[in-house]
């Protein structure tokens, strides 16, 4: 574990927050963890948990030293809405360390970072692709991020070691790193989850539209009903704010939907099996396909060396191109050979499409190496 995720402040302890305070815990007891909430409960449920080594409002003057004598990463874990208030206070406090984040929409909120922030550069978005239909702290669990995405947002701005740094605190917690521009994040995150999100309610809305007082109808409720809306229980004010936050791409991602649901009702009006049989076909067809596990069961890693010259976003562009034809980076690391070089080595498994990553890195104008390994060759790998 790098030296520089030593000392992490969480900054609000709600569900996403207080899971992974208790992952870094449980991965490495020696790490100071310094919570901060504004419930006094949720305080010492952190606490009494051994989820975090200080638990403390953010008027308390121990947060501000903290932050100015040993934080080395910031991670805010707030409703959207309040990541702007400690943007400015830490920018008050002239906090030098690494701030990220764990809100699901990330345009707006970097524009804040740009502008609130003294070093906006220490910034780099996250997105952690994980929940529960338990809000708050009664849902944490140290093994939420087990498997699942955790998305970060570099820019031509963002310093390479903060990638990697994040990198290996997140990869360490068992979760796998992806890298995508911000604008493209809000995009993606709209389809896969603030859609469904929104369509599971309506589901439900739909649903009690329909039922008698005795509420037999929910009664009837099988195990595809509930599964398909268990994202409905999610606390209402918290995605108001993410709805508005990414309302653009929401917006369009609505429209899309109704368009879809409107080419179903259309065959129903028109007596048209064939064309219901293929919608239906279709979309069972790229459901199946969809990876049982998504993390990969691998003998086989290969190792990428790409000669860098030192330039604004050079890392965010290669971990992108990366993503984009589904590597999975196991690690990422960088090896400085003078002030403006340097090798970046990345340890991949073996998904996705390694002919295209090569082919999309020469065309990007960097020069490759690969050269396969097995697991026991890469201290990072358990």
């Amino acid at each position: 574990m790098s030296e520089n995720a030593r000392h992490i402040a969480v900054i609000g302890l709600g569900l996403i927050g207080a899971s992974f305070a208790a992952a870094c815990k449980a991965k490495d007891p020696g790490r100071y963890i310094l919570g901060i909430d504004l419930l006094p409960e949720t305080l010492r449920t952190a606490k009494e948990k051994g989820w975090v080594d200080e638990a403390l409002g953010p008027q308390d003057p121990g947060f501000e030293t903290f932050m100015k004598e040993h934080c080395e990463i910031a991670v805010i874990a707030t409703p959207p809405s309040e990541v702007g208030s400690y943007f400015e206070q830490l920018a008050a406090w002239d906090y030098r360390g690494l701030i990220t984040d764990t809100a699901s929409t990330k345009l707006r909120i970097s524009s804040l970072a740009k502008t609130v922030l003294g070093n906006p550069s220490n910034y780099v978005p996250g997105h952690p692709m994980a929940g529960s239909e338990i809000d708050g702290i009664e849902g944490a669990n140290p093994a939420l991020f087990q498997g699942t995405h955790w998305i970060l947002c570099p820019d031509e701005d963002t310093p390479a070691e903060h990638f990697q740094v994040l990198h290996e605190l997140f990869s360490s917690l068992g979760a796998r790193v992806i890298s995508l521009p911000r604008q493209d994040h809000d995009e993606a995150v709209a389809i896969v989850s603030h859609v469904p999100h929104l369509v599971a309610s309506a589901l439900v809305q739909l649903a009690c539209r329909h039922a008698d007082e005795q509420q037999s109808l929910f009664r009837l409720a099988a195990g595809g009903f509930k599964d398909s809306t268990r994202i409905a229980a999610g606390s209402p004010e918290l995605w108001c704010g993410i709805a508005f936050d990414n309302a653009e791409a929401l917006s369009k991602g609505l429209a899309e939907m109704q368009q879809i649901i409107f080419q179903f009702a259309e065959a129903l009006e028109r007596g048209d099996k064939g064309h219901m049989t293929t919608l239906l076909r279709d979309a069972a067809k790229a459901r199946k396909s969809l990876p049982i596990a998504w993390i990969p069961s691998t003998e086989r890693l290969l190792e990428v060396r790409i000669p860098l010259q030192d330039r604004k976003g050079v890392i965010a562009e290669v971990t992108t191109i990366a993503s984009q034809v589904g590597c999975n980076i196991q690690s990422i690391e960088i090896d400085h050979l003078t002030s403006s070089t340097a090798v970046l080595n990345l340890i991949l498994t073996d998904e996705g499409d390694i002919g295209q990553l090569s082919s999309l890195l020469l065309n990007a104008g960097f020069s490759v190496s690969f050269c396969p390994l097995s697991p026991k060759e890469h201290s990072h790998v358990d």
